[in-house]
């Protein structure tokens, strides 16, 4: 019995095993992003005209706070670090958006007419950058650390973003009197930064969620974003195995940076004003409690919880003084009841791919085996 032969299984034969596939082909998922854009455009004409401000509002703010949640879910949830400087990023690409643009309509004497598309588009990329890099230069040498080191360092980038912001008045050009500045580019200082033009709209905010959300989600299931996943469940383990952990922390900042500062510069160019303080420690805190309602490494939970979390103030506002105890309520049961968060890390859509045989064929080295 010890020298009967096993019957060879067609997905054992070599080269011809199993194959994991997605449960949505790619060109299926591309296509229906190109429709999803598409459609918006028409829909954000009708929005723009017909909608109450009020309701354009909040949809905006919505926006901007789900792509301030799902970036810095790539950092804090799915790559296991804790910032607490995402609102320096924002403000940093707040700033760098609406001092470029306020300066293009100075210059060309349009007030506060949107810019021509193509320029909004350069400028909030290069707002991004911007904060990319200031993620770059904060953690090559602070991502070594660890848990509460690492949110300290981070904390206190943030806080000198906000200091440098509310000291600058403007730069460049040159100072008559006291606060009189000829040339240059006016940033504002402690008075803010105001008359930029009006760009953003539900379009632009609804491309730019779509982009981060597909970006961070694509990066996060690739076989390159598992060194991710990685880090998070054991950072020892993974340098072990051979995953550069420090590039893949940096990699991770760098990118929720980048969002962070595009976040940044739509909500400038959507009110039209900025004050340093909108950027402050009490700003990172939030989107925090954003990723870590809707649980630590679900892209899907931390949009859930940065709509909440944004609707759900509004709906209180009636409640005057009572509105921020309630507010706080709601997060302390929720925290009790699902420590775990609104999704835990599972997501609403399919993330496992499905396992395809490939069809048999003749081999002869199998026939009379049974």
């Amino acid at each position: 019995m010890g020298d009967r032969p096993q019957r060879i299984l067609p997905y054992a034969v070599p080269g011809r095993s199993r194959r994991l596939v997605p449960f949505v082909p790619y060109w299926v998922a591309n296509l229906a992003l190109a429709t999803v854009i598409a459609g918006a455009w028409p829909v954000s004409w009708l929005m723009d005209n017909q909608l109450d401000p009020y309701f354009m509002d909040l949809i905006i703010r919505i926006g901007v706070a789900i792509i301030l949640a799902v970036s810095l879910n790539l950092i804090n949830g799915i790559t296991g670090q804790f910032s607490l400087g995402h609102a320096g990023f924002m403000g940093l690409g707040a700033y760098v958006c609406g001092v470029l643009v306020k300066h293009w309509a100075v210059v060309h004497g349009t007030g506060l007419a949107p810019p021509p598309a193509l320029l909004f588009i350069g400028v909030t990329v290069l707002a991004g950058l911007v904060a990319a890099l200031a993620g770059l230069a904060i953690g090559i040498p602070t991502l070594r650390l660890r848990g509460d080191y690492l949110a300290i360092a981070t904390l206190g980038f943030g806080e000198i973003i906000a200091i440098v912001i509310n000291q600058v008045q403007a730069i460049g050009g040159r100072t008559v009197g006291e606060l009189k500045h000829v040339g240059g580019y006016e940033v504002g200082g402690p008075g803010g930064l105001h008359d930029i033009p009006i760009a953003t709209n539900f379009f632009w905010t609804f491309l730019w969620c779509l982009v981060c959300i597909v970006t961070v989600w694509r990066l996060a299931h690739s076989a390159r974003g598992k060194a991710f996943y990685a880090v998070r469940e054991d950072e020892i383990a993974a340098a072990a195995m051979g995953v550069n952990t420090t590039f893949q922390k940096v990699a991770a900042f760098a990118i929720g940076a980048f969002f962070a500062g595009v976040a940044g510069a739509l909500s400038a160019t959507f009110t039209g004003n900025l004050a340093p303080g909108s950027f402050n420690f009490m700003k990172s805190i939030e989107i925090v409690v954003m990723v870590v309602l809707g649980g630590s490494g679900s892209i899907s939970g931390a949009i859930l919880a940065a709509i909440v979390l944004t609707w759900l103030p509004e709906q209180l506002r009636s409640l005057k003084d009572w509105r921020l105890v309630i507010y706080a309520l709601v997060l302390i049961v929720m925290m009790i009841v699902r420590p775990e968060g609104l999704l835990g890390s599972r997501e609403l859509w399919f993330t496992r791919r499905r396992s395809i045989a490939p069809p048999p064929t003749a081999d002869p080295s199998s026939e009379g085996l049974n």
